[in-house]
């Protein structure tokens, strides 16, 4: 039977690379690719011979409508990203949306994503937040940092390494100086890192320690301070 399996891929140690994701990319018709030089080094190690075509931001909008109708077909098809879940600050969305319109079945396989283990170990409030992804670069970005500012949830961005000590200063132009900040850097990795402490802080010690690799911010939401509530016997009746 025709499905789109949506495949996580680790976002750096090839540990997390479930036995359920090899079985599934092995035994699927075709496995799209964000880019299939480095998605082909993931397959090679484990493996898998599955044949790959290219499936990214700049050519999905051409490429879905003749996947739709491979599916229809009877082919089952597997998308994976370069790194993490699909669909999430990646290409997959479009894909999935147009199975779902065609009622082709669509299964996501549980597994790596950057966020969740960026928003666990930052000891911020986790039980709401929100997901912000990538800013944007110029038109809308600080349109974006008004609206963040009154936002109570716990916040989560992608950061380029270029940008990062760009966008701490915003957070304290924006946040305050004092609000909670925790920048993960190359999680999974060797030289996984995670900075946490003020916007102040942490923007220094990047200004001092040039950031590199694949980064995650996590940034707590903004405090409101209730009014005591007052008595319901004023001073006036008391006399």
């Amino acid at each position: 039977m025709s499905k789109l399996y949506i495949v996580p891929t680790p976002i750096g140690n090839l540990e997390d690379m479930t036995f359920r994701a090899i079985r599934i990319l092995k035994e699927v018709d075709l496995i799209l690719a964000e880019d299939t030089r480095t998605s082909g080094k993931l397959l090679k190690h484990f493996e898998i011979g599955t044949h790959m075509h290219s499936h990214h931001m700049h050519n999905e909008h051409k490429t879905t409508e003749n996947l739709i109708a491979r599916l229809k077909a009877g082919e089952t098809i597997a998308l994976i990203s370069d790194a993490g879940t699909p669909a999430i600050s990646d290409p997959g969305f479009l894909l999935t949306r147009a199975c779902v319109e065609n009622k082709i079945e669509v299964e996501c396989l549980p597994g790596a994503t950057a966020f969740v283990p960026a928003l666990v170990n930052s000891g911020l409030p986790n039980d709401k937040f929100v997901f912000e992804g990538f800013l944007p670069d110029k038109k809308g970005r600080q349109t974006r940092f008004l609206a963040l500012a009154d936002e109570t949830r716990t916040m989560i961005l992608y950061v380029s390494p270029h940008k990062l000590v760009k966008t701490l200063a915003e957070f304290i132009q924006h946040f305050g100086e004092d609000r909670q900040v925790c920048v993960s850097r190359e999680l999974s990795k060797m030289h996984e890192e995670n900075v946490r402490g003020t916007a102040r802080e942490v923007l220094t010690h990047f200004e001092k320690t040039a950031p590199r690799g694949e980064i995650v911010v996590v940034v707590a939401g903004k405090t409101i301070i209730k009014e005591p509530k007052k008595s319901k016997f004023s001073k006036d009746d008391d006399e």
